[in-house]
């Protein structure tokens, strides 16, 4: 197994950092890899910790009396320069519990109103997001939604539309446009599930 010897943080900024990390590999060769976090500083990095408290939280919902619509956002992306499709996501608050940060979340991006649903935990444990670049982990909650969609709670910076997609448009979606990976596994998923009962699987161990 690889060794890092030494970390040292090269930006300290609010959302993200950049860390360089001075590692040994498994053969002797000593070498540098660069990684961005969310953590303030090195002590807590996940490398650091062996911790995983998610960082932000990503929102699978479905919109309707039949349960049909899956919300998405169509969100511009700097790095992309282009706009990509998305699940409503954002930060976890120190503290804060992550149903808690998807209901806010929720109600920021797209004005909907989320009921989580309670699931295991096996289905709501953080997960990684991009293991080769950074030690961000996400928690996915899933809920129902209802309410009139908005943007009033925007911030400056967001640029989206909000997108209630039934089977037909996922489908086009998936054919046509630019999607981030996750939210593309849980549009196979819900273009699969059964009609009226997109979360049915979260109730099997």
């Amino acid at each position: 197994m690889g060794l890092i010897r030494k970390i040292t943080q090269e930006t300290s900024h609010r959302f993200l950092n950049f860390f360089v990390m001075d590692v040994t590999h498994k053969n002797g060769h000593e070498s540098q890899y660069f990684m961005a976090s969310r953590a303030k500083g090195t002590d807590s990095l996940k490398a650091v910790t062996h911790e995983n408290h998610p960082d932000g939280v990503i929102i699978y919902s479905v919109y309707g009396p039949k349960r049909d619509k899956v919300v998405l956002i169509r969100q511009y992306r700097y790095p992309l320069n282009d706009y990509v499709y998305e699940f409503p996501a954002g930060l976890v608050e120190p503290g804060e519990d992550f149903n808690e940060a998807a209901v806010r979340e929720m109600k920021e991006e797209t004005g909907l109103d989320l009921s989580p649903v309670k699931v295991s935990k096996m289905y709501s444990e953080p997960r990684f997001t991009t293991v080769g670049m950074t030690d961000e982990s996400c928690a996915t909650v899933y809920g129902y939604v209802d309410g009139e969609c908005s943007l009033k709670g925007l911030e400056e910076s967001e640029e989206l539309e909000i997108i209630l997609a039934d089977k037909e448009e996922v489908r086009r979606i998936l054919k046509e446009e630019k999607v981030a990976i996750m939210c593309a596994y849980m549009m196979m998923h819900f273009l699969h599930s059964k009609d009226g009962e997109p979360f049915a699987f979260l109730e099997e161990e």
